[in-house]
């Protein structure tokens, strides 16, 4: 049986099985070898329970972008008011942006499968309960106040990234493949997601995407907290506070913020600019872009840095403006293919980062505060292409929000993070914290 190699690890020179860059043939099981596959993301699942825990993960994934889609049908449907439907997801966003980081400080401290469940169970009840009250046609304020119910939701994406954190700890290829699959599956699970949850809501009826939804959220949840063997061990209690202390993570969680408004306003303008059925798929061409990129960095054996990511989605997102500008609906499409190739790499490498920061116990916490980051991103980009859809003074201004946000990003990265190299630098620096 061969030895694992000494591999450097933040405490110092530790024993860790290193399957990156090995010979094809592993461990031996029963009579014969075991082969280890070649693909860097087929080695990811060599490793025991990993399958399980991503499949459970990939159930619970998938409503995050369906409750969305499937409350504004339901409540548009019900009501005959996208104003009404609109108020009460967002007030749902925002009440979710504000609890999403005390629930993830909950899971650091006592445990994934302890508070994941209770926290999911919740946010499905309230979700039901939100139904119910649009079925029986309630007043709006109780819709608004039912909607905040639903804000326990853990950050499932941020539980999935954290055990592999903890299972590829010591092998860094190992962890960048790891987070281009979790930024991969985001991607698809917010593309499918409304697709899905618009078909069960025109299909059946308007209730049936929220109530698909919740099923399907509280499932995959119980599956991946079943998972006990890849769960990692809650930490030490830590008095250091939240964070947002940690020296360069508010200039990170910053750049998430520009980040965040890239995505919400190139939806919203996309779909101004459309303004039909096809707006859907058209908008899809840049999810399957950031995925298709993501997939391929996550194979790449050398990473870039932060900065230089956010320089290429810069540039690439007026790829959608100069495409608009022609007036060709194609010329768009293909726009979008390439404004989307920008943002996985970026979201990959800024994850990386904020993992890099973190300490350890409050990882779960750490990364929930970038996909918070994010979130508000979004809700303000969506807000600012919405005005810029209603007040454009030609066709094609909307696209100007994006690209604007894109160089925000790139703009306050060099301005507050000196150092944001690829995961082999050891220390990033931050102008004037360190």
């Amino acid at each position: 049986m061969p030895q694992p190699d000494l591999t450097l690890t933040p405490a110092g020179p530790a024993l860790a099985p290193r399957y990156r860059d090995r010979a094809p043939v592993g461990l031996r099981h029963g009579d014969g070898p075991t082969r280890t596959p070649r693909n860097p993301y087929l080695r990811l699942f060599t490793l025991p329970g990993t399958r399980a825990f991503t499949a459970g993960n990939l159930i619970a994934r998938l409503p995050m972008g369906m409750f969305g889609v499937s409350a504004v049908i339901m409540i548009a449907a019900a009501y005959d008011s996208y104003a009404l439907a609109g108020g009460v997801t967002a007030t749902g966003m925002a009440a979710g942006a504000l609890t999403a980081p005390w629930i993830a400080r909950l899971v650091d401290r006592y445990g994934q499968a302890r508070i994941a469940v209770p926290a999911t169970a919740y946010a499905v009840l309230g979700h039901l309960v939100l139904l119910l009250c649009v079925h029986g046609n309630a007043p709006a304020w109780a819709l608004f106040a039912t909607t905040a119910l639903t804000a326990t939701a853990p950050n499932t994406g941020g539980m999935s990234r954290a055990r592999w954190a903890h299972l590829l700890k010591g092998d860094r290829d190992a962890l960048h493949t790891a987070n281009a699959f979790e930024q991969a599956t985001d991607e698809l699970c917010f593309t499918l997601g409304p697709v899905v949850a618009a078909l069960l809501c025109s299909t059946l009826f308007p209730e049936a995407g929220t109530l698909a939804g919740a099923v399907l959220f509280l499932t995959g949840v119980l599956i991946f907290a079943a998972q006990r063997s890849t769960e990692p061990p809650v930490g030490p209690r830590t008095t250091a506070g939240s964070p947002l202390r940690v020296p360069g993570m508010a200039p990170l969680l910053a750049v998430f913020l520009a980040t965040g408004a890239v995505f919400g306003s190139m939806e919203v303008v996309t779909v101004a600019y459309v303004d039909g059925p096809v707006a859907g798929p058209v908008l899809a061409l840049q999810a399957a872009g950031s995925c298709a990129a993501g997939l391929l960095y996550g194979r790449a054996r050398h990473t870039v840095r932060l900065r230089t990511c956010l320089a290429a989605m810069a540039v690439l997102m007026t790829m959608p403006l100069l495409a608009a500008s022609t007036g060709s609906l194609l010329a768009l499409a293909g726009g979008l293919l390439l404004a989307g190739m920008a943002t996985a790499p970026t979201l990959v490498t800024g994850m990386g980062l904020v993992q890099r920061l973190t300490p350890a116990p409050q990882l779960n916490e750490g990364m929930t505060l970038a996909v918070t980051a994010l979130l508000g991103g979004i809700a303000a980009g969506s807000a600012t292409g919405g005005w810029a859809a209603d007040h454009a003074p030609f066709a094609a201004f909307g696209f100007l929000i994006p690209a604007t946000a894109a160089t925000l990003a790139l703009a306050l990265c060099a301005a507050t993070m000196t150092i944001t190299g690829p995961p082999s630098t050891k220390l990033v620096r931050v102008s004037g914290t360190i």
